[in-house]
């Protein structure tokens, strides 16, 4: 603990004001202090998901409730809009502005977890993973109070701002016309589509980009079509064209 006991007046004061300036400046720059180094090892299977996208087009994240699955999956989706990636950042990496979507179950689950990590309450923008200054504009999503549709994103390769990376936030309930049309590099599923069309759908966005899909879930369905597509009879694969990490 630091001694301030022989501290003036003013130098406390600016002591307050400095550490107010440093929790502003976190508030609005998230994505610089997630996965600290130091805490790395407490986040080995975290580290795996990231390191398999560099090799995998296709992961999965399984696991329980409440162990950083959609946290993750955040956080890259975060570093992947701006390109501001952390220096230890082992997976693929986007040398361009990316197209990107992030789903959810409902529109209500989406707009209160995925919209929130990513930026933060609807009164707060820019307090989420995606720095404020980073944020262009954003579209409202219609009939859904407080929810976001569309974000459109400063990105940046080496340092230098390259063009506008967008993202838009969807949900399950939409059916699977919703998620047909445009090319998408980069598609993150945050808990388990129960239609595995949606799914394929999802992968033939990716096609032509050779983007990403990340999906996040309990199994909660059991041996359902979508887990048997990266569990093969319910085992690890071997060689397979994706990764699961559990």
């Amino acid at each position: 603990m630091m001694d301030l006991s022989n501290q003036s007046k003013e130098e406390l004061v600016k002591l307050v004001e400095e550490l107010s300036a440093l929790e502003e400046y976190k508030k609005y720059h998230q994505l610089e202090f997630l996965f600290p180094l130091a805490e790395h090892k407490g986040y080995g299977k975290h580290m795996e998901f990231f390191k398999a996208g560099a090799k995998y087009k296709e992961r999965a994240l399984i696991a329980a409730n409440r162990s950083g699955k959609t946290f993750s999956a955040c956080s890259e989706m975060a570093w992947h809009l701006t390109g501001l990636y952390p220096d230890w950042w082992v997976g693929k990496k986007f040398d361009h502005p990316v197209n990107a979507w992030s789903v959810g179950k409902t529109h209500e689950t989406t707009k209160d977890i995925l919209q929130k990590y990513l930026l933060g309450p609807r009164y707060d923008m820019g307090s989420g993973f995606i720095p404020k200054a980073c944020i262009v504009r954003t579209t409202v999503k219609p009939g859904i109070p407080d929810a976001i549709q569309d974000v459109y994103i400063k990105h940046y390769t080496l340092g230098l701002e390259d063009g506008i990376s967008a993202l838009s936030f969807k949900s399950y309930v939409q059916g699977i016309e919703a998620f047909m049309g445009t090319q998408q590099d980069l598609i993150h599923l945050d808990e388990e589509p129960k239609v595995v069309g949606l799914y394929s759908e999802c992968l033939t966005r990716t096609m032509t980009t050779q983007g990403l899909i990340m999906c996040t879930f309990t199994p909660l369905e059991g041996m359902s079509e979508v887990v048997l597509s990266f569990l093969p009879e319910g085992r690890f694969p071997e060689g397979g064209i994706g990764e699961v990490i559990t």
